[in-house]
């Protein structure tokens, strides 16, 4: 590494803090939170304000901690320029918007939106908060968005404990797939260019989730369980048939071999297959124009201990004639979420903080993903970046199989 590389590094971090630091009013919180910022870039073994402090050279973590619980700036503010940033940076029309939540384990019952749920990070239930996160890909890198942290009725129901906690009057109870929602489209209203939306069961069986990204018409390729109906609406309870049932009926030569992209041992390769699906019966004039539905399915190469292939189901909508392999490419894409959030764990400290307050939550959230921005477009611009850092998965049917 070359004194003109770093020169560049730093000067692509002032390039980045320039677009943010009007959003922090007066100099002392800009200068603490430009030390923040930097302190999650360093070598820091826990990005905590103890020792982001030290990195800084305070000698305790009270400016620190006052930037996340007291000083006012809007956190929402500053993700706007992270959109505006990556758009610039690393955007692409073909970009795929991709959904899903992480959790962060935490003792006791007062930081905000905790209590024991089940933890998809943790494969158990476990006393933790849920952040519900989005994530921006495309061939040139991907990043973090935006992020809401989920609040469960037991504490929307309680004004009270939301008060101790910061959280406003005006915060309802909202679902994961209505705080997805909301993300995406303020994502599609700022200009981010996408034109695919990922998302695992969780959120693809919501049909209101799949009603709203229908009507603003950008494809989506969402997993949805064994059981979800192909029926009248393709929505609520099983009345039409099974995905799986729809599926029995397909012929070998539908299957294709496909990958659905690289993974730590090379190309993910399935079997898949994709039927179009009918319209829905409360379509008017058989839904977007333009736009089809379909089935796509994927299967594991090698049989389970009862001979059995796995099978994983998707609900697809996107324009007219769109092929599997695009259909297979959005499917897989879905990973680097995944990717986003272990990176940004392990490199920035997503997860490492140590406040209680709804705010300082998203505070926290809102420069992690600032940091992990910046190492993204880094190595997407340097090679050598890149190679220093890299993100770390019944009735016979109406559908028709593509052969």
């Amino acid at each position: 590494m070359t004194s003109e590389d770093l020169q560049s590094w730093a000067a692509g971090l002032d390039e980045l803090f320039a677009r943010v630091a009007r959003r922090f009013g007066r100099v002392e919180p800009r200068r603490q939170a430009r030390a923040y910022l930097v302190g999650l870039l360093a070598p820091v073994e826990r990005k905590n304000g103890w020792q982001l402090a030290e990195a800084a050279g305070d000698a305790q973590p009270h400016r620190m901690q006052r930037l996340l619980n007291n000083v006012r700036w809007d956190p929402r503010e500053v993700r706007v320029d992270l959109r505006d940033y990556v758009v610039e940076q690393l955007g692409d029309p073909g970009g795929v918007l991709i959904v899903d939540e992480t959790g962060f384990i935490k003792k006791g019952t007062r930081s905000a939106g905790v209590q024991r749920q089940y933890s998809g990070t943790a494969g158990r239930v476990e006393n933790c908060q849920l952040g519900v996160f989005l994530a921006y890909a495309t061939s040139r890198g991907r990043v973090l968005l935006d992020a809401e942290l989920y609040l469960p009725k037991s504490w929307t129901g309680d004004r009270a404990r939301c008060a101790q906690a910061g959280i406003p009057d005006d915060v309802p109870f909202a679902t994961k797939p209505a705080l997805a929602a909301a993300m995406l489209g303020r994502a599609l209203d700022g200009g981010v260019p996408a034109s695919w939306v990922a998302a695992d069961e969780a959120y693809g069986q919501d049909h209101k989730f799949r009603l709203f990204l229908e009507k603003r018409k950008i494809g989506y390729v969402v997993a949805v369980p064994r059981s979800q109906s192909l029926g009248t609406g393709i929505g609520y309870g099983y009345t039409g048939s099974r995905a799986d049932a729809v599926t029995a009926e397909a012929p070998e030569q539908a299957w294709k071999r496909l990958s659905a992209g690289d993974g730590a041992k090379g190309p993910r390769l399935y079997d898949w297959a994709m039927a179009s699906l009918p319209p829905h019966a409360d379509d008017d004039l058989g839904g977007p124009a333009g736009f089809q539905r379909w089935l796509l399915v994927r299967r594991s190469l090698t049989p389970d201990d009862q001979g059995e292939r796995e099978l994983a189901f998707y609900l697809c909508f996107g324009p007219a004639g769109t092929p599997l392999q695009e259909l297979v490419r959005i499917a897989g894409s879905r990973w680097a979420i995944e990717e986003c959030f272990a990176s940004a764990k392990n490199e920035v400290g997503l997860d490492q903080y140590q406040v209680r307050r709804y705010d300082g939550w998203h505070r926290h959230i809102t420069l992690a993903m600032l940091a992990h921005a910046y190492l993204a477009v880094t190595a997407a611009h340097a090679p050598k970046a890149r190679a220093a850092w890299s993100p770390s998965p019944q009735p016979r049917s109406a559908v028709s199989w593509h052969v």
